[in-house]
């Protein structure tokens, strides 16, 4: 796991060494271990690395024999080995062990369709000096990111915003646009940002910078094509294939551990660990909070002591969020609302003090079905086809319900799957996320900042995304909105930036790409059999895992918010939502704020989502943004 950042001069302008070095200096938390540069007329590249692989001779930019190729990584490249002798066999010589050589080798036997050959999470960057072209890519689900900008004649990039905003070419211009998709979700899904002109390479895409001209190309999608296996043989594919994957991420230089919340994901892959390097003392570690709804604890014990790990626990309280609320702004380089991105960046910090590489189960709900989510896809669709008085009638009774303080109750749940009654079934699936609606958004922004987002509605992203997606099936739909959505836009970020801030390298096995093929090949009945979810998964490790492990109900990695704002964390809420402090900037409704916060406080609704959107936006923009107003 590395940091990478650079810009190419489309008109030839020579590029300006001190400037890549003040880039990738922003990321050196991400690669504290060593720093590597190439510069050369209008191509500047700059790498931190985080020692993984090959320590001793794994510094980048890596080159091949002529010199003429160059590459900076972020990632690994898991089936690297066995490219690593394809190659040797048709005459490449590599110089050294690491994974980062493979990739300009690759390059010069297959040229741009070496990313069909690569298994890995990664972002690198190539730059071929031959054709005076810059060829970059991102991993196919998104695990390692990639930002990017054209302005006046540069092309910058970099691992994360802070690098590229440490160009002068590029501004902190917020885009209101973006405001809107991050209210919307919680976050700006690819390839948008919260910031004008700067974007996010999606994942399975590549970018070709070449003659001035910049290009982006898909290079992979998920694809839906059922096989006829049936469930036992599919269980058994499925745990070979997450065996063959977490081997591939156990392959490390340095000391690897597991992330082991206690779910059937997570207790999955230990599970493939101990199977393929049995006799192995893993560590594994979990957190927890002290309200028992979030907290998972005594289960991963459970499993800890079952497979026979060295087992470690911490405690997250309303005390670390409040401290690692102050400095939130300093931690995302765009803003995110998940909530469990605090006890995240908790976990990989106490991990990071025994470990250098962790496994995690992150994939395995958006891929098998894990999500309530799935259980609406169907009934969603039904709704869809009643009378739209009945809806509405049921709508309003559903409403009248007491807000539920337990997340995933049965009240939450309808609430959330009544929300989304009257709009389109991936509307609705998004509103269950805890999405907003575009009527709610606009409410929460002052009349200024509406009248110039007017003609904009996010639903518009959510449609162009979801005209790949399979039709004829809800759950591979959901799977597909999941996939391109929550998981990249989400998911995968909370764990990416909660993790390299103490850097700690987190390799996800569920999206090994021979594993994701599997998994959506299968029918969604194998995922998804009546009410049960990951049926298939819970086949899979049945005599591997105690049964308390695969019956019991999803309970999900988060923090009680609605309490927390209540409690320990309203003088915070109360300072950083202030009206004074909201008119002032002018992007937000601040009487429409205030009369959130207040029904939250005193008990009558459950603003959680909204408020945490909310609270986690102005620490940002407080951090990115500072002294700049839109009254």
């Amino acid at each position: 796991m590395c940091g990478l950042s650079g810009f190419l001069s489309l008109d030839q302008r020579r590029a300006d060494p001190d400037l890549v070095r003040r880039m990738t200096a922003t990321l050196r938390h991400r690669g504290p271990d060593e720093e590597g540069y190439f510069v050369d007329g209008p191509i500047a590249l700059g790498h931190r690395r985080l020692k993984i692989i090959d320590l001793a001779t794994g510094q980048q930019p890596v080159a091949n024999e002529s010199g003429t190729l160059r590459v900076i990584l972020n990632g690994e490249i898991y089936n690297f080995r066995e490219l690593t002798e394809t190659l040797k066999a048709r005459g490449h010589r590599f110089t050294s062990s690491s994974d980062t050589e493979v990739i300009v080798h690759a390059y010069e036997e297959y040229g741009e369709d070496c990313l069909a050959h690569f298994n890995g999470m990664f972002a690198f960057v190539l730059w071929d000096a031959e054709r005076q072209t810059l060829f970059a890519a991102r991993d196919r689900m998104g695990e390692k990111p990639f930002y990017f900008a054209e302005r006046n004649g540069w092309f910058v990039f970099g691992s994360e915003v802070r690098a590229l905003l440490a160009h002068p070419e590029i501004g902190r211009d917020l885009d209101l646009r973006g405001l809107s998709r991050y209210l919307a979700s919680g976050y700006v899904a690819d390839p948008h940002t919260i910031l004008k002109g700067v974007l996010k390479l999606p994942p399975g895409h590549s970018v070709t910078v070449s003659s001035g001209k910049v290009s982006v190309n898909r290079y992979w999608d998920m694809s839906f094509e059922p096989s006829r296996a049936g469930v036992d043989a599919s269980a058994e594919a499925l745990w070979e294939a997450l065996c063959a994957a977490v081997r591939h991420r156990l392959v490390s230089d340095v000391p690897v551990g597991i992330l082991l919340s206690g779910g059937i994901d997570s207790s999955a892959v230990t599970a493939a660990a101990l199977a393929v390097s049995p006799g192995r003392k893993f560590k594994t570690f979990s957190i927890g909070v002290e309200e028992p709804t979030y907290n998972e604890e005594a289960f991963a014990r459970m499993v800890a002591d079952h497979l026979g790990t060295e087992h470690h626990q911490f405690t997250f309280t309303a005390a670390d969020a409040q401290a690692l609320l102050r400095r939130v702004g300093t931690l995302l380089d765009e803003p995110l609302a998940d909530a469990a991105f605090l006890p995240t960046i908790h976990l990989a910090h106490h991990a990071r003090q025994s470990v250098t590489v962790a496994l995690s189960g992150d994939g395995a709900d958006e891929l098998l079905a894990g999500y309530p989510t799935f259980l609406a896809a169907r009934p969603i669709e039904s709704l869809r086809r009643l009378p739209r008085v009945l809806v509405r009638g049921a709508t309003r009774l559903v409403e009248a319900l007491p807000d539920s303080r337990q997340y995933g109750s049965p009240s939450f749940l309808l609430k959330r799957f009544f929300r989304g009654a009257g709009c389109s079934a991936d509307m609705a699936i998004q509103m269950m996320m805890g999405g907003l609606t575009h009527p709610e958004v606009k409410c929460l922004l002052s009349p200024r900042v509406r009248e110039a987002c007017a003609a904009f509605d996010p639903a518009e992203d959510l449609a162009e995304i979801m005209a790949r997606a399979p039709m004829a099936d809800p759950i591979s739909r959901v799977t597909y909105h999941h996939g391109k959505l929550y998981l990249a836009g989400q998911t995968l970020v909370k764990m990416d930036r909660g993790t390299m801030g103490s850097a700690l390298e987190v390799r996800a096995p569920f999206l090994d790409s021979a594993l994701v093929e599997l998994v959506c090949s299968m029918p969604s009945s194998l995922k998804l059999r009546g009410w049960e979810t990951k049926h298939v998964l819970k086949r899979a490790l049945r005599g591997r895992l105690p049964n308390q492990i695969l019956e019991r109900r999803k309970q999900g990695f988060g923090v009680p918010v609605a309490r927390w704002l209540r409690g320990p964390l309203r003088p915070l809420l109360e300072e950083i939502l202030a009206g004074e402090r909201l008119r002032a900037v002018g992007l937000f409704d601040a009487e429409r704020v205030l009369h959130l916060v207040s029904e939250h406080l005193d008990g009558r609704r459950d603003h959680r989502h909204v408020l945490w959107s909310l609270l986690i936006f102005e620490q940002w923009r407080e951090a990115y943004l500072p002294g700049q107003r839109w009254a």
